[in-house]
């Protein structure tokens, strides 16, 4: 089955009792049983039918052997991250997302585990990194916001030589252009707030694991914090899953040509985008994803003129989150990263200067002339 048809036809696409083509809601707490033990869903938060078909959905989405659906991408990171113990080491990506940062250095320090923050995109650092205690690795690629890109295979590699997990966050290439468990990852996560979801109008989180090992450790985990996706917001997503190919081309399309906008502005000093060939990993990026998505960022040297540009700016609305149908434009260093210290930006590349765009289904032409105008003035 091909992705554009699996997006469709994946999972439970349909009710087998009444032959709906759409999905039921189911809004109930509990089930009955037909004796004590005798069920096929028990209690709502262990299981739920229209939660179960949107697991099942992410499941055959990424290939993996299960999914599971979380209250926002948030909950489903630290899910994930109750797979570890105290005294635990994890290697991550350098520039991940300013929550994750959030969660590692002021939560998951309480409970013991350590952390460092690796530029993933070089083997060499990951290798240089690992430690006795060390127990996964976790990915971002691309990153937010400077959109670098890791070598799955070759990451996974080295965690399976030293018998680690790996961890991609791929939410910015959603399973539609990149499936990392193909290329050797463990667990992969997804905010399916963004591109999945697609319209602005749910928070959840989507984890899909490679065995029923990790399957059966991750439902123990899942059931027993309760951080549980309900059943609207599970419909929601499966609905915003089948237009996700069409969206992602589209959005793609409008991207290509935006860029080309940028590389010609005497404004703009540095693009980050992975599908310019002079982007460092675009060739790493191209062999492990069919496809490079609808985020940039771009640097226009100094604060002052990216808060202005971002007051400008009319169809681009100035807001947290990324992947929607309406473009989106950020300040990353006052608003997603700002959880992370001026000088650890510094460091990473994350200026006050830098702009995000996730770019939408509008007409690309008005979004150029949006951008134009706002960078006139």
């Amino acid at each position: 089955m091909k992705k554009k048809t699996m997006m469709i036809h994946g999972g439970i696409s349909r009710d087998e009792h009444t032959g709906a083509v759409s999905v039921p809601i189911h809004h109930a707490s509990t089930f009955k049983q037909n004796g004590v033990g005798n069920f096929v869903y028990e209690y709502a938060r262990t299981g739920n039918p229209t939660r179960h078909a949107l697991e099942q959905l992410i499941k055959d989405l990424e290939g993996g052997a299960a999914g599971f659906a979380f209250a926002s991408g948030m909950a489903a990171i630290t899910t994930v991250m109750n797979l570890f113990s105290a005294g635990d080491h994890i290697i991550l990506t350098d520039d991940v997302y300013g929550g994750t940062f959030r969660l590692m250095t002021k939560v998951l320090n309480k409970h013991k585990i350590e952390v460092d923050f690796v530029d993933t995109s070089s083997t060499e650092e990951i290798i240089k990194n690992i430690k006795s205690n060390t127990k996964a690795i976790y990915v971002e690629t691309p990153t937010n916001p400077l959109l670098k890109i890791t070598n799955i295979s070759e990451v996974s590699k080295i965690a399976k030589d030293n018998g680690l997990l790996l961890i991609v966050d791929n939410t910015f290439s959603t399973p539609y252009w990149q499936n990392p468990i193909l290329h050797g990852a463990n667990i992969v996560l997804h905010s399916a707030t963004k591109y999945l979801g697609g319209h602005s109008d749910v928070v959840a989180g989507l984890v899909v694991v490679d065995s029923e090992q990790l399957a059966t450790e991750l439902h123990f985990y899942q059931n027993s914090i309760g951080a549980v996706l309900g059943p609207q917001d599970s419909w929601l997503l499966i609905r915003g899953i089948k237009t996700l190919a069409i969206r992602m081309e589209e959005i793609e399309s409008n991207t290509k040509k935006i860029v080309e906008f940028l590389k010609n502005h005497k404004l703009v000093s540095k693009i980050y985008y992975p599908g310019l060939s002079e982007h460092k990993g675009h060739d790493v990026h191209l062999s492990q994803a069919s496809g490079f998505g609808g985020m940039v960022s771009f640097d226009v040297g100094s604060a002052e003129k990216a808060e202005q540009i971002l007051k400008d700016v009319h169809y681009f609305t100035l807001a947290e989150s990324l992947g929607a149908v309406e473009s989106l434009i950020s300040l990353p260093a006052k608003m997603t990263h700002a959880s992370i210290p001026a000088e650890r930006r510094a460091e990473l590349g994350i200026t006050d200067g830098l702009v995000r765009i996730s770019v939408g289904l509008e007409d690309v032409d008005d979004l150029i002339e949006d951008l134009e105008q706002a960078f006139n003035k």
